[in-house]
């Protein structure tokens, strides 16, 4: 299928990955987005995680998960060339350990699934642990080390990728798109919230956890997403100077119930979070959460609190009502998505990129992305999904 004019509503990883690959295939690519390079990457830690997120129930998102992560050495290589710019992509690894008994019978389940699905984890005792983290609490009670799990920089990447769709030649337009044009064919393009139009052979929506929100998407395209609140702090780690770092790896546990990670930056920046909240659109950072987040994290690392507080901020992930994101085409000719990648919106970005630009050009998704596909929902998303999508949160 020839594409000639494709517009990517959404200037975020997912949208902007999407328009570079895209315009790699030759097509004219325009991102509509009011700030482009924004979205929830500048608030997302980075973690490349697909072993120490996996969820019971989630083992199809695993595979797509993986292979993202296979991607991602050659893909960074390649984004930081054509961008000549650093990623801050690290292959440190990751360290998930457990803070008391009932966390650590939690991560052997973690780890017997694990070894199921034929994945890379080992099991530490709390001093092996300790061993390689010295600054962990006493108590840490075991762990498991997955040298596979690596990180990246999201704010880095969105530059990156700004940078490379604009040597790539895709034009962006720092406006809001208001309602999708229709014709008797199918997709004609948007129409922007000055009153211009924009014509395009194919739209993508890949605005996030807004990609539902665009006027004029027949009920039956609508992507059904919502949005999950997230709060996340940075801290600025001391220069080691020659000494051990504070902190070397990504460590990840599971504190009173809730999940929390620390990502050490090659910067001296650590990343601590992150909150989950249903509050529909609600993005302020509030005591609580912060609060929250520095006690668990203590408990955890004590020796946290004596760093400096540099950024608390709050952002929005994107939710399906299966955790999955939405890929592909729509019952309307030329409409695609691209959302809905809640927790793994920067890992699954290499993947993410690759599926939509077949998609677009060859009209439909490559195998690993299949059952990802926007057919898999219905145009309205009933109670029932909501509730069960809400009990599938980490």
């Amino acid at each position: 299928m020839e594409l000639v004019r494709v517009c990517i509503v959404g200037g975020g990883v997912i949208g902007l990955v999407t328009a570079w690959r895209t315009a790699q295939r030759g097509a004219e690519v325009t991102v509509v987005d009011p700030f482009p390079g924004g979205g929830a990457a500048q608030v997302a830690a980075g973690m490349l995680a697909a072993v120490t997120e996996l969820h019971y129930g989630e083992e199809q998102l695993l595979a797509l998960n993986l292979a993202s992560a296979r991607r991602y050495p050659d893909f960074a290589a390649e984004l930081a060339e054509a961008s000549g710019q650093q990623l801050g992509y690290r292959a440190c690894g990751t360290l998930a350990v457990a803070l008391d008994s009932d966390d650590r019978a939690h991560l052997r389940e973690l780890h017997a699934l694990q070894q199921r699905c034929g994945l890379s984890a080992q099991w530490l005792s709390g001093r092996e642990c300790r061993r390689l983290e010295p600054l962990l609490a006493p108590g840490v009670r075991g762990g498991l080390r997955v040298d596979g799990d690596h990180q990246i920089d999201p704010r880095l990447l969105s530059r990156a990728l700004l940078t490379a769709c604009e040597r790539a030649g895709v034009v962006t337009l720092r406006a809001r798109a208001a309602r999708l044009r229709t014709g008797s064919g199918g997709v004609a393009g948007v129409t922007l919230a000055d009153g211009s139009e924009l014509a395009a052979d194919a739209v993508v929506l890949a605005a996030g956890s807004e990609s539902g929100q665009l006027a004029g998407v027949p009920a039956e395209c609508v992507p059904p997403v919502r949005p999950v609140k997230g709060q996340v702090l940075r801290l600025r780690m001391p220069d080691p100077a020659g000494r051990r770092p504070f902190l070397s790896r990504t460590v990840r546990a599971v504190v009173r119930g809730g999940p929390l990670y620390l990502v050490p930056r090659e910067s001296g920046e650590l990343v601590v979070g992150a909150t989950s909240e249903e509050r529909g659109w609600d993005t302020t950072v509030t005591a609580g959460g912060v609060y929250e987040l520095l006690r668990d994290a203590h408990e955890l690392l004590p020796g946290i609190t004596e760093l400096e507080l540099v950024e608390t901020r709050a952002g929005l992930r994107p939710c399906s009502p299966d955790n999955a994101p939405v890929l592909g085409p729509t019952p309307l000719p030329g409409l695609h998505l691209a959302t809905g990648h809640h927790r793994n919106g920067v890992l699954l970005t290499p993947v993410t990129g690759d599926a939509l630009a077949a998609s677009l050009t060859d009209g439909q998704l490559p195998p690993e992305a299949a059952a990802f596909g926007a057919g898999r929902f219905t145009a309205e998303v009933t109670t029932t999904d909501i509730e069960q999508s809400r009990e599938r949160q980490p």
